[in-house]
């Protein structure tokens, strides 16, 4: 009988729909103060480490870090940690691996959204949302034939770095934009690629040749940084960055030189580092930056499924079955 095990879910904005799952299988405890921002590392920290003690399983909804203390004050009946993201570089992984506890995330679910925000983010930089804005704002619209001028998707092209569901989400949407060529990168060929009309390349060639460039891919050692002052000078002049991965996957300070001196054309983001990013930022002084607030996933249906299948996860894996979508098994 499971119910006499203990899951802990550390934000109170879980969705209904995975405490329900929960709640069907397991005594749940969730805290009473939301797991990001500064209510995040103040209040909810202490409640966790209150509530932790003697759980099976920990739901994290969080950007924040999984600290050595919230393990240890877990104690060693801790079998697995749900991530409610497809991220999961905040999840303290070598530390969960040493004492061996499972984590799962919740890839697949959310690729849609996430791939309509940087469609969303490719319009708005290649139209110049931020200056247009701005005008509409100031009441002093720059009118004329050749004003505020932007760049067309049609006849471009896009560049993935990371081909998995996002990148591959991606591609299909912009199928109706009459893309001229779609290139990606990563550790291999994928099968998916050939229907999708989408050539495999080296990085090189992915930022020398592409017009559109797409970061859809997880921030590991080895893709930290990828976008750094040497990627970007490989870059075209008309170049445009999209960012829907992880904030520390560009070199933010070599971003802004790039765009203050021109040396690409936009940048759109909707992840940054850090999270959020402070009002008085440098890069928020530039009008050929489009920037949100991280919101990838964020529709009421993509946060839903995500609940559910973090949940699942842990029926799964409080029961012995397989993880739907394992990280550490």
């Amino acid at each position: 009988m499971t119910k006499s095990l203990k899951v802990l879910v550390s934000s109170n904005d879980f969705p209904e729909s995975g405490m329900h799952v929960l709640k069907e299988h397991f005594t749940v405890l969730q805290s009473r103060y939301i797991n990001f921002g500064e209510e995040g590392l103040t209040k909810n920290r202490e409640e966790l480490l209150n509530l932790i003690p003697g759980c099976s399983a920990l739901v994290w909804v969080s950007h924040h870090p999984i600290t050595k203390e919230l393990l240890d004050r877990a104690g060693p009946q801790l079998k697995i940690v749900s991530t409610v993201s497809a991220g999961y570089n905040h999840c303290n992984v070598p530390e969960l691996k040493a004492r061996g506890i499972k984590l799962s995330n919740t890839p697949n679910v959310l690729s849609a959204a996430v791939a309509e925000i940087a469609v969303a983010l490719m319009l708005g930089t290649a139209r110049r949302f931020t200056e247009n804005l701005d005008q509409v704002r100031r009441g002093e619209w720059e009118i004329g034939f050749q004003k505020v001028l932007g760049q067309d998707i049609a006849g471009s092209t896009v560049g993935i770095v990371g081909f998995g569901g996002i990148g591959q989400a991606v591609v299909k949407r912009l199928h109706g934009f009459e893309v001229g060529k779609f290139l990606y990168t990563g550790h291999r060929e994928k099968p998916e690629a050939k229907d999708l009309g989408a050539e495999f390349v080296n990085l090189d060639t992915l930022l020398t040749r592409s017009d559109f460039l797409v970061l859809a891919v997880p921030l590991t050692d080895e893709t930290r940084l990828i976008i750094n002052k040497t990627t970007l000078a490989k870059m075209k002049k008309n170049a445009i960055l999209i960012n829907v991965g992880r904030g520390e996957l560009v070199d933010q300070d070599a971003l802004y030189d790039a765009l203050k001196n021109k040396d690409i054309y936009a940048a759109g983001l909707d992840v940054t580092s850090p999270e959020p990013l402070p009002k008085d930022h440098k890069l928020l002084t530039l009008p050929n930056i489009f920037i949100l607030p991280h919101i990838g996933s964020a529709t009421v249906g993509t946060r839903d499924s995500m609940a559910v299948l973090a949940a699942k996860n842990v029926v799964n894996a409080l029961n012995g079955k397989p993880l739907l979508t394992p990280v550490l098994e």
